[in-house]
Formats: C-alpha cells, sequence, structure tokens
C-alpha cells in the first residue's frame, strides 16, 4: 500500500515537471517533442440494491512523451510510457490494476525509395510495482525487473513523411529478459532456467540456482499506426512480433496494444484500450480435465486486458 502511494506520488511529480517543461522550454530545430499526461477515474456505488453488486473506485495515471528529431537523411524517435493504476473493491485492499514501463528508441538513417531507412533499435519494459495473483496477495508473481526486457535490432524501417506509419523489420534481434528475483528465477518464471533440485545427504533441494538472465536471438517486427480518424478521435496501434531462431522459432510472441482516444474538451477524455499477449514462455493459470475431474493448472495462453477510462487529460 505504502509502495504504491509513494509511485504514484512519484508519477504525479513526473506528470507535473513535464507538463511546466513543455510550457517553457523552446524545442530545438529539427526536434518534434510532446506528450499527454492524464489521470483517470472510476467508481460505482450500490445501496440495497436487490441485482446485487460490489461498491468499487478506481484511479490510474498516464505520462506519454515522445522525442523525435529529423535533418537530411537522418531520424531519431524516441518514446516514454508510463501507466500506473490502482483498484479499490469491497473490502479488498488497495491493489494494482496497471503498471506499466515501456521505452524505446530508434535511429535511422535513409537507404532508398523515399520512406526506407536502415535502422537500429533499442527498446526497454518493465513495471513499478509489486504484482499478485489475486485474490492471492501474500505471494509476489512479479516486480520490477521481474520481469524486465531489453531488446537491441538492426534491420530496415518503412515510414511516412508524417511519422504516423512505421514498419520496423528486424532479421538480427537480441532480446534480454531479467528476473532480478531468485525465488521467481528457481522457478523458471518468465521462461529463464528453473533451479535444478535434487536429494543431497537425504535432504531435498536446490542442486544449481535458477538462472535469472535470458539470452534470445531472433527475428523481431514492429508496426506503429496512429492517426485521427475523426474530429477528436484518436486510433493508436501497436503490434510487435518476436520469433526465437534458436529454439522453437515457430512460438511467435506477440504483444499487440490499441487505443481509441476521444476527446471531450481541453481537459476531459475517454479512451478505450486493448492488449493482447502471447508468450510461450509464460504459463498463466488455466483449467483442464484429466480423468473426468476439473484441475487447476498453467500452461501457454493468449493474454487479454481491456480498459474504458474516462479522466482528465493535457496534451502539449
Amino acid at each position: 500500500m505504502k509502495k504504491s502511494l509513494v509511485v504514484i506520488s512519484i508519477l504525479f511529480v513526473s506528470i507535473a515537471s513535464s507538463a511546466q517543461t513543455a510550457d517553457t522550454a523552446k524545442p530545438a530545430k529539427h526536434w518534434t517533442k510532446g506528450g499527454l499526461a492524464g489521470l483517470n477515474f472510476g467508481q460505482a456505488s450500490f445501496t440495497n440494491w436487490a441485482a446485487g453488486g460490489e461498491n468499487s473506485i478506481s484511479v490510474g495515471a498516464i505520462l506519454t512523451l515522445f522525442s523525435n528529431y529529423k535533418k537530411d537523411k537522418t531520424t531519431w524517435d524516441n518514446s516514454l510510457d508510463l501507466t500506473y493504476g490502482m483498484l479499490q473493491s469491497g473490502v479488498a485492499p488497495l491493489r494494482k490494476n496497471d503498471d506499466k514501463i515501456d521505452f524505446s528508441s530508434k535511429f535511422g538513417r535513409y537507404a532508398f525509395l523515399d520512406h526506407w531507412y536502415y535502422s537500429a533499435l533499442v527498446s526497454f519494459k518493465s513495471q513499478f510495482a509489486d504484482g499478485y495473483n489475486y485474490p492471492n496477495d501474500s505471494v509476489v508473481i512479479s516486480h520490477f525487473m521481474a520481469p524486465g526486457y531489453l531488446l537491441g535490432a538492426l534491420g530496415l524501417d518503412y515510414k511516412t513523411k508524417d511519422n504516423s506509419l512505421s514498419l520496423f523489420i528486424s532479421p538480427l534481434t537480441s532480446k534480454t529478459t531479467f528476473v532480478n528475483d531468485q525465488k521467481l528465477a528457481d522457478a523458471g518464471a518468465y521462461g529463464v532456467t528453473a533451479a535444478k533440485y535434487d536429494t543431497v545427504n537425504g535432504v531435498y533441494g536446490p542442486i544449481k540456482s535458477g538462472e535469472m538472465v535470458l539470452n534470445q536471438f531472433g527475428g523481431y517486427i514492429k508496426f506503429t499506426f496512429k492517426k485521427d480518424i475523426f474530429k477528436n478521435v484518436n486510433f493508436a496501434t501497436k503490434l510487435e512480433l518476436f520469433s526465437n531462431y534458436l529454439k522453437d522459432p515457430q512460438n511467435i510472441v506477440v504483444n499487440w496494444e490499441n487505443i481509441l482516444s476521444m476527446k471531450v474538451n481541453k481537459l476531459l477524455s475517454a479512451n478505450i484500450s486493448t492488449n493482447m499477449i502471447y508468450d510461450h514462455n509464460i504459463p498463466v493459470p488455466v483449467k483442464r480435465m484429466e480423468n473426468g475431474v476439473e484441475v487447476m493448472g498453467t500452461g501457454p495462453r493468449l493474454q487479454f486486458k481491456e480498459v474504458l477510462a474516462i479522466g482528465l487529460a493535457y496534451k502539449f
């Protein structure tokens, strides 16, 4: 609880600082800078409601920044997406319901046919705070840098002049997964090599600790598109695909994000976002039938998240 409040406070300070910087700083020549800061709310209340229901309140913060450079044959695109949200439902304790750190930097030099660039991309993804498999809130299943993803790629980038569309194709990609928690690493979380156990002197225990880093080499595709489709309505999508050449290349890692943003006035906004993830290295709780009996287990599955948010937004 205290950690969550500290994280949200830091995020709010970042939003305020970024807004002030945008107001006072003059962008350098050849640079395009901007961003969006938002605070979203959700609430439901029931009194003597015959159909049943549970009181709830949620709050979420979002900060999106971009800084793009273009001069002659050189381009350099940078973006940072931060989100954090908390939910209070019924008598349950305050819980995290959204958490993301996503940084990307892509450098390009003109190649051919007006829109193609030789490019190098670096990206980093993680989260701010501990995560739990609710309603179990006693065992941590994730936290900052567990997992953390660092990706480096070389390839070709097709991009429009207004930067609304980009298709980056890389046959040479290094992807590193970090699990900075020995318990999670011992369990083989997020695809790292799990600990090995054996009986030593009559005591069953680990003979080799789990590895905290997983290195992969393969191919990577990143597609982004952002456009005003109607007045005060913006649609943005990002699709990332990765295939590990060295092990099970057919198990493609998929991360697809969509957001539909609707501006009500200068400060009020509403948005709908979805996120679909498939990673064969990340097992999730699933139910299966064994001898006619339903049992709980784990396995790779499509993960899906949808968020509808209404709140305050400041674009700069």
